[in-house]
Parts: C-alpha cells; sequence; structure tokens
C-alpha cells in the first residue's frame, strides 16, 4: 500500500489581523518575515488519516509539498508522525499560484512517483479555504475521488469512505487508486516521537524543479493562474452599542426584550 499525501505550509492563521497588510495593487498579503508558518492543519489530518491506514494494514507515506524557499522543519513533520519520506517540487516558478496552478504540478509529480494507491490532501488549506486543489488533481489525473472524509478503511484494492454531510455522513466505496480529501473529523493528528523527530531532522527531502516532472515554468506558479483576482481588502467591521434603560430592573428587561421583538431576533 502506497499512499502519497500533499501537504502546504501556511502563515499561521491564528495570527491577529493587524500582523498583515494588503498590497491593493497586486493583490497580495504582506507581512513581516518573521511571521510564524505552520503546516495546514487540515493537511495534518490527512496526514493522520495516512497513518491510521498504515496501523491497520501496512503502507507507505510519501509527503509531497510544494512552493518557493520551503521552510523543512515545517514540511518535515509528518515524517516525526510516522511519515516515510518526503518529496518537495521547489522553485521559484511554483510561488503565488492559485488551485489550478497548484494542482497540475501536484498532478505531474503523483504521475511521476508512479507506484501509489492513495493521494490524500486535506479538505482544504487554511489560508485561502478553496477546497479545490484536491479534486483538480484527482481530475487531471482521471481518479475517482471523495471530498470531506471523516473515516478511511481500505479493504481488498478498494477504499471504504465515511463523507461528511450537512446533517451526518454518508458511505462511499470507491476502486484505488484515487484521491480522497480528509476532513477534521477524521481525529486528532498524533503528535511525533523523539526518535522519529530526530530521523526527521537528518533526513534529506528529495527536490524537483518543473522541468523535473516535465512542466514548463509558465504553466505553474503565477504565470499558470487560471484564476484573476480583482480584489482582496481587510472587511471592515463596525458595531453600535445601545444600552437600555429603565427605572427599574424589570423595566429596562421588558425594554430590551420589545427591541429585540421589534429587530426581529426574538
Amino acid at each position: 500500500m502506497n499512499i502519497i499525501v500533499c501537504v502546504k505550509e501556511i502563515i499561521d492563521p491564528e495570527l491577529p489581523p493587524e500582523n498583515f497588510e494588503i498590497d491593493p495593487t497586486r493583490n497580495i498579503v504582506l507581512g513581516p518575515d518573521s511571521m510564524p508558518h505552520i503546516l495546514s492543519p487540515f493537511d495534518e489530518h490527512a496526514v493522520e488519516a495516512a497513518l491510521q491506514i498504515k496501523d491497520s494494514c501496512g503502507a507507505k507515506i510519501t509527503i509531497l509539498s510544494l512552493g518557493n524557499n520551503i521552510r523543512r522543519e515545517i514540511v518535515k513533520k509528518p515524517l516525526s508522525m510516522g511519515a516515510d519520506e518526503i518529496i518537495l517540487l521547489e522553485d521559484e516558478a511554483f510561488a503565488d499560484g492559485d488551485s489550478w496552478s497548484t494542482a497540475l504540478p501536484l498532478a505531474k509529480a503523483v504521475k511521476k512517483i508512479g507506484d501509489y494507491d492513495l493521494v490524500l490532501c486535506g479538505r482544504q488549506a487554511a489560508d485561502w479555504d478553496a477546497g479545490q486543489v484536491g479534486s483538480g488533481i484527482a481530475e487531471i489525473l482521471g481518479l475517482p475521488s471523495v471530498t470531506l472524509a471523516r473515516k478511511i478503511e481500505v479493504i481488498n484494492g478498494k477504499a471504504k469512505v465515511e463523507r461528511v454531510i450537512p446533517d451526518g455522513y454518508e458511505m462511499i466505496e470507491i476502486s484505488l487508486p484515487a484521491v480522497i480529501t480528509v476532513s477534521n473529523e477524521i481525529g486528532q493528528p498524533r503528535y511525533g516521537t523523539i526518535d522519529k523527530l530526530l530521523a526527521a531532522v537528518s533526513k534529506q527531502p528529495l527536490i524537483w524543479k518543473p522541468q523535473d516532472i516535465g512542466m514548463d515554468p509558465s504553466e505553474t506558479g503565477e504565470k499558470g493562474r487560471k484564476l484573476k483576482l480583482l480584489k482582496l481588502f481587510k472587511p471592515v467591521r463596525e458595531g453600535k452599542c445601545e444600552i437600555i434603560e429603565g427605572e427599574t430592573p424589570e423595566e429596562a428587561a421588558i425594554n430590551l426584550a420589545q427591541k429585540l421583538r421589534d429587530a426581529k431576533v426574538l
């Protein structure tokens, strides 16, 4: 059983908004170089899903990540959790892509790896939240896909998937190879162990450039974008406070209730 898990390094989404600035002419987010980066949390759930399969039936797990100047300490985290090897698509040509120009090189890298049964992705990246790359990889490779998996079980060359829906979940069975995007309901990602962490530090990733996967640099990253971003801005949040008064607490409560009814809150 060979599993490929696609992961992404992102700026920590828990940072307060005042840490970011918007360049309205280039439609990009600006911030100090010292801003902390993390592995996208949804991608950690995809790694956990792969490890659960490895625990149940054995598997080799390959981590695949794309970008430029990738921080090794971030993308090596899955190795400390129990993944086996890591391949980085690392080149300035891969920077600032959209869903299409990210999915295309990832799909070509998966095809180059060749020997795989499952490709797992997080349900969405925790920075742009588009949730399109996993499905894009499946479309480019012509593979069946399931999104929002909360449980994956591999039996006799097929995957049984519990897929999250608004009012519960549905059971889907698909033939392998396939692409599955994993939701946070899969369970809390495990912590890395000391021995695996030490091994991850010394393990060197395999680096692929666009030409290594049969791509022209103009097909990926910013040059290969299909999406045109019209406007990027910080939302303006406004609020006002109205004090509801009364001669007594009871009267104030009645006045408040009336206000809420007038506003159709009650």
